[in-house]
């Protein structure tokens, strides 16, 4: 780390000088800090005629706590190869990569400015038609094709110690599966609903089932996992999306990342009864969730069940009763891990603008009773829950506590 620096703007426009093919050295570029994460720091570095790129930096520490909180910068490392990894098996839909320095822990990357973030879109009650298929297609091909079903034991163990990620996984065991849980001094709650947070902290079956999905988290590499593939780590227009934000990518439960998406989608749903005062265009937008969450896992298991007929290259694994035992754990993992989301979203530390954006507080309140209550009911039901069709039935009947 010796080489390391913290960027200015003027080092993010010689970093960006240095790699881009799009700038020469006559450019007078301009570089501008945006972004309020808490682990990066992000420039934005375009020239005169308005061309423009991304560098990103991992700090030593999270910006929320400060040097107490220290991280390792190698998560740029991780974040740079998932995306690279990620972006050869899946190129329209993931954020292209320019150049990574190990030292500087600083990655270049294409700028989606031209794009939306998708957990904005939402609340502001958007509709993207080809957002499923498309994060479908995404989700099916990175992993496939980071699995045993295409690696053999000497690869697949390589690249799970290639991308161990502990510091980062660590964040997420915590925040996801145990704060939530009890109650730690990280957690963010409204006082409207710290009864149902309480309620949570004593629910003795609840948690039993959260160890279970914990324990597959911590034991169960398998694929290279995005790692955080919520709203806000996508980008999105009515033609395309592209996935960035790669720093958690680790081997992991398959159902984890699409689990995190759909966990997401229903974190839509459930602020919309908040967010939208008109019934109407509110009912409208929840059907429109629905049937995305739908599109999403039918077209993601489609496409990965074609990948495993056709180009399974491990002779135990091209059973055809063992792939299709496979996809129906994975669907039960993802429903489990959605359900996580809905919770830790909820009362946990990292709060999102789906829920926080409602303006009237006992209309938010109740929002956030009905995402604890959906998160449980996933939780507890997710072996039960068979098909996609079974779950959302399960959403359009949930409901709205007072």
């Amino acid at each position: 780390m010796s080489d390391y620096q913290t960027f200015t703007a003027d080092d993010a426009k010689h970093f960006a000088l240095s790699h881009a093919d799009a700038f020469r050295d006559n450019d007078q570029l301009e570089a501008e800090e945006f972004g309020d994460g808490n682990l990066n720091l992000v420039f934005r570095v375009k020239n005169q005629q308005g061309r423009s790129l991304i560098v990103k930096q991992a700090l030593p520490y999270a910006r929320c706590v400060g040097e107490s909180w220290p991280l390792t910068i190698d998560r740029a490392r991780i974040e740079a190869e998932v995306l690279l990894r990620h972006g050869r098996l899946c190129p329209e839909h993931t954020v292209k990569v320019l150049h990574y320095d190990a030292a500087l822990a600083a990655i270049l990357m294409e700028d989606l400015g031209q794009l939306e973030i998708l957990r904005s879109a939402l609340v502001a009650g958007k509709q993207f038609p080809l957002l499923a298929n498309q994060m479908a297609q995404y989700l099916a091909q990175t992993l496939f094709h980071t699995s045993d079903f295409v690696l053999n034991g000497l690869q697949k163990k390589a690249e799970v110690a290639r991308f161990l990620n502990p510091e980062l996984c660590l964040i997420t065991e915590d925040l996801f599966f145990t704060d939530p849980y009890c109650n730690h001094e990280r957690n963010n709650i409204h006082q409207a609903i710290l009864p149902q947070a309480r309620e949570l902290w004593h629910d003795e079956a609840l948690q039993a089932e959260v160890a279970r999905l914990k324990a597959d988290f911590l034991s169960k590499p398998q694929a290279l996992l995005h790692g955080d593939v919520h709203s806000g780590s996508i980008f999105v227009s009515a033609k395309q999306c592209k996935v960035i934000d790669a720093e958690f990518g680790f081997y992991g439960p398959i159902g984890f990342d699409v689990g995190s998406l759909l966990g997401n989608l229903l974190l839509s749903y459930a602020g919309q009864f908040g967010l939208q005062e008109d019934t109407a265009a509110r009912e409208q937008q929840q059907a429109y969730l629905l049937e995305q969450i739908e599109t999403l896992w039918l077209n993601f298991a489609s496409t990965f069940n074609q990948l495993m007929q056709t180009q399974t290259k491990e002779s135990s694994f091209a059973n055809s009763n063992y792939q299709s035992f496979f996809l129906q754990q994975v669907l039960a993992d993802s429903i489990g891990y959605a359900g996580c989301e809905l919770i830790r979203r909820t009362v946990g530390l990292a709060h999102v603008a789906d829920l926080e954006q409602i303006r009237h507080e006992p209309q938010r309140a109740r929002c956030e009773r009905f995402a604890l209550a959906l998160g449980r009911q996933l939780i507890m039901q997710r072996q039960s829950l068979s098909t996609i069709a079974q779950l959302t039935t399960l959403v359009r009947h949930l409901p709205l506590p007072e």
